[in-house]
């Protein structure tokens, strides 16, 4: 299952377990902690106090109570002094913890703050660091939502060298909102007309024209009695008539679907199928539906994913996004940066989408 980084409410949050970032006595505190325990009611503290405190590095569990979850997993981060201590390995030590007491409790979904980085003075982009690749090194080997929970998106940081490059890149290339639709097969077709009255649709391309049946020229025509016979002749004759004589031949050139192309695209990079879903950051059983339902629709943030996944080009992108019925557009953020990332080569999904979550922007994946 994917990893999500979401600003949120922790104590909003409705997964199986939330993940406290708590003192060595799990008595309560200031931060997550502290708002956890108010939100969660007396008894979390009256079960705390039965648990004898925590080290740091490990983590203990108890029930959510009145939170929107099943369980509440305590670990305790390291204070942060300066990095020459062992606060990495302590800091991985939670994630790792919290993760196997997850799966022992059979949680199918998770959410963790971002730990020690708040009053324990971990720099943010390194604790970010830390956070994803030990996230990420467990969710290879087990089947699990996984949620880092920002309460501030001001507080994220990446790379100040990268992130300066973005924005020149969207302040070159973006060109505001436009009242472009998202995808071609699904908007709302308003009509229009042009001084010639001509029937237009929002995305500006002519309606077909009403339909007219050929005549049929007399010669053509078969005689009553013969070829056909009787009525039953010039009922057929009429259907002839009406039908397109093209109609079959354009069906049965239509293009690969969209699930089609990308089943074929996995096959030809030499990935499994499970590898390449969890580099694209989704779901097995969305991976699944696509692959059993050849007219399966993604939404624009899967179909880029998977073009990550594969490392496709910027025209190999764009024509897995036209046969879901989207197509990259400079009037959207969401586009121009994903598209940065792809004209440069770069197909780290994870880096993409702490760039797409800077700007404010939807998150490649599920």
């Amino acid at each position: 299952m994917p990893f999500i980084i979401e600003e949120n409410d922790i104590t909003t949050v409705s997964v199986d377990a939330i993940v406290n970032a708590a003192n060595s006595s799990l008595l309560g505190g200031g931060g997550v902690d502290g708002a956890i325990h108010r939100a969660a009611g007396p008894g979390l503290l009256r079960e705390c106090r039965k648990l004898g405190g925590c080290g740091t590095g490990e983590a203990k569990a108890t029930r959510a109570y009145r939170l929107p979850a099943k369980y509440v997993i305590h670990t305790v981060g390291p204070v942060y002094r300066g990095g020459g201590f062992g606060e990495e390995e302590l800091l991985r030590s939670c994630y790792r913890s919290s993760l196997r007491l997850a799966c022992e409790l059979g949680c199918e979904s998770v959410a963790f703050p971002l730990i020690s980085a708040g009053v324990y003075g971990y720099p943010a982009d390194e604790a970010v660091a830390v956070a994803r690749s030990e996230i990420l090194a467990f969710l290879e080997e087990h089947e699990m939502l996984v949620k880092l929970i920002i309460f501030d998106r001001r507080s994220f940081r990446i790379d100040p060298e990268l992130l300066g490059d973005i924005r020149e890149y969207v302040d070159d290339n973006y060109r505001g909102p436009r009242a472009e639709p998202n995808s071609i097969l699904t908007q709302k077709e308003d009509i229009v007309q042009d001084k010639a009255h001509r029937p237009y649709s929002a995305a500006g391309l002519p309606f077909a024209a009403p339909f007219r049946p050929k005549q049929k020229e007399s010669a053509a025509a078969p005689a009553p009695g013969q070829a056909f016979g009787g009525y039953a002749g010039e009922a057929a004759a009429e259907a002839a008539a009406y039908a397109d004589p093209d109609l079959d031949e354009m069906l049965s050139r239509l293009d690969e679907s969209f699930s089609q192309n990308l089943l074929r695209r996995i096959t030809a990079s030499g990935m499994t199928d499970a590898e390449c879903y969890k580099r694209a950051n989704v779901d097995r059983k969305l991976f699944s539906k696509i692959r059993s339902d050849a007219g399966y629709r993604p939404s624009k943030p899967t179909v880029l994913a998977f073009a990550v996944a594969l490392k496709l080009n910027i025209e190999e992108t764009e024509d897995l996004l036209r046969r879901a019925g989207f197509a990259l557009t400079r009037s959207k953020k969401f586009d121009v940066i994903v598209e940065y990332f792809i004209r440069r080569g770069r197909y780290d999904l994870y880096e993409i989408n702490d760039a797409l979550f800077a700007f404010d922007q939807p998150l490649l994946g599920n």
